[in-house]
């Protein structure tokens, strides 16, 4: 198939590779011209603006759009939707609201342009390992455009799949993106209660790599894990300092809209606001509170 891929950042440009690799025949835009350069060596073609993207594109068009959440992907779709006509689709792949996504869907029906939804996961490893991609919109459409997917998947019949109508997938990968916050969570816990018992001397990435094989917390987040451990034992040079996407927040959102208990992705959400907080008036306050009431040593700054 013959695609156009907006938004040429590190996980757009692997997507496109790996689809050129696949077969497919690609043309990229993206703002910065040295991203264009970069994808044309891999044999893509190139467009500077999205009026052109759309004239390169055979009909029925269908343009994979992978720029981030919010108003970047907004003013995208709105400027699709006046070039593009009916029959054509537009993907979204990045990890917008679902929220967002019914919205731009709905203003896409009276042109009778496709609008499909890809949540999508697999980050820098995606060019060699293939993405998770969990894909909302008509049924119909999502069988036309098929074939792209079952090329950016780890196999055809394996790690994607239409789960829902328009917005369901960008919903799906929200709460995916929930677990792996609690999931992150409890990994950096649990090391970190090891590496705290000093006296057994536990070598973390040998810890990592035992638990890698057989047991039931093995996963490729641990093989990641035990990796960064191997490279940085002690994380030198890293701030405790840990910023969140927006979809754990959303996660947590929709959880409360549901009156659905999710304490441990909660949890792991607020302990990510807590990591920015380098001078944290409620621990001070709670510092007070324990000698007012028990006379017990404040420890003074500096």
């Amino acid at each position: 198939m013959e695609l156009g891929m907006v938004g040429l950042g590190k996980m757009g440009a692997n997507m496109a590779e790996r689809l050129l690799k696949g077969g497919h025949k690609v043309t990229g835009f993206d703002p910065n011209a040295d991203a264009r350069t970069l994808l044309v060596s891999k044999g893509a073609g190139e467009a500077d603006s999205l009026e052109a993207l759309v004239k390169a594109l055979p009909t029925p068009r269908v343009v994979w759009v992978m720029v981030p959440s919010g108003k970047i992907t907004d003013d995208t779709v709105d400027t699709l939707y006046k070039l593009l006509s009916a029959g054509d689709t537009v993907i979204d792949g990045g990890n917008s609201n679902y929220k967002d996504t019914q919205r731009r869907a709905a203003s896409y029906v009276d042109k009778k342009i496709n609008y499909v939804d890809c949540g999508t996961s697999g980050g820098i490893w995606g060019l060699a390992e293939g993405y998770s991609m969990m894909v909302g919109g008509d049924e119909k459409a999502v069988d036309a455009i098929k074939p792209i997917f079952e090329t950016l998947a780890p196999a055809k019949d394996q790690g994607w799949g239409r789960v829902g109508p328009v917005s369901s997938g960008h919903y799906t990968k929200m709460v995916h993106n929930g677990i792996e916050y609690g999931m992150m969570q409890a990994y950096a816990e649990g090391f970190s209660i090891l590496k705290h018992k000093t006296e057994f001397g536990l070598d973390l990435k040998q810890v990592g790599e035992i638990w890698r094989y057989g047991s039931v917390v093995r996963s490729w987040l641990l093989d990641l894990t035990t990796d960064a451990l191997g490279k940085n034992p002690n994380m030198t040079g890293i701030a405790p300092y840990v910023v969140d996407s927006g979809e754990g927040r959303w996660t947590v959102d929709a959880a409360m809209e549901l009156s659905v208990s999710a304490p441990v992705i909660t949890l792991s959400l607020m302990e990510r606001y807590r990591s920015r907080d380098n001078d944290s008036f409620a621990d001070k306050l709670l510092a007070s509170m324990r000698n007012e009431f028990g006379g017990h040593e404040i420890k003074k700054e500096g």
